[in-house]
């Protein structure tokens, strides 16, 4: 089942020509949505701008999203996606993932990106604190020149829609970052929901949208002067 969220966008300049039509996103992480397999399924959600992987999805189903819905796809990378899958002859036919702390342009908008989670043994792909650290304040100054930016991670930020266990624990650099850059929009996945309930999946502060976007989540963008409401369903 695909869930829906409306945030409204603060900059007019990426609607300019789309008749107060919302930017239509399609956010997927961490467990495939077998309700896309459908052609019915993905006819009732309609045109699709623009897919963003928050990480821990095998680069064909990523694929397959992209093309079904005839979309660009912007992702970062999950602590899982390693491994024969992720070599380059097997996701040869997706773009790059995001550049940790590189801003990107699509569909009107400007994303940065930072994969992986935080470390808690030796396998996979994590980042140490101090890594992360450096990743973000690197990150900054030109996050901060691009304003506003939707920001997609693989993990949460520190004490925001993460868990208590060290594996699923979000990175206290992002905190940081949130309060400097003031994105409206902050995708993640990492955190199951199962284990937090489905009420758990989205946290406001200071004007940031907080969303885990485990499984699928059709987000519509709204224009600042749209008379639609921002909400969740």
């Amino acid at each position: 089942m695909t869930d829906r969220l409306r945030v409204r966008w603060p900059d007019p300049t990426p609607f300019a020509g789309r008749e107060g039509r919302p930017i239509r996103i399609l956010a997927v992480s961490d467990e495939p949505d077998p309700s896309l397999d459908s052609p019915a399924t993905r006819e009732g959600l309609g045109r699709i701008d623009l897919v963003v992987g928050a990480g821990d999805l095998d680069p064909t189903y990523l694929g397959f999203v992209s093309d079904a819905f005839h979309a660009p796809l912007r992702y970062v990378r999950g602590n899982h996606d390693v491994g024969a899958a992720w070599t380059a002859s097997e996701r040869s036919q997706l773009p790059e993932p995001m550049r940790d702390g590189t801003v990107v342009s699509e569909a009107g908008l400007r994303l940065i990106g930072f994969s992986g989670s935080p470390k808690y043994n030796e396998r996979n792909l994590q980042v140490s604190s101090l890594g992360m650290w450096v990743k973000v304040i690197g990150a900054w100054l030109g996050a901060s020149r691009a304003r506003p930016v939707i920001v997609v991670t693989h993990a949460p930020p520190r004490d925001v829609n993460d868990d208590h266990d060290h594996a699923h624990r979000g990175f206290a650099a992002f905190r940081w970052f949130v309060d400097r850059i003031d994105p409206p929009l902050w995708l993640h996945g990492h955190t199951a929901l199962v284990r937090r309930g489905i009420d758990d999946r989205i946290a406001t502060h200071a004007g940031t949208t907080f969303y885990n976007c485990t499984g699928s989540t059709l987000i519509e963008l709204l224009s600042p002067d749209s008379p639609a409401e921002a909400h969740v369903e």
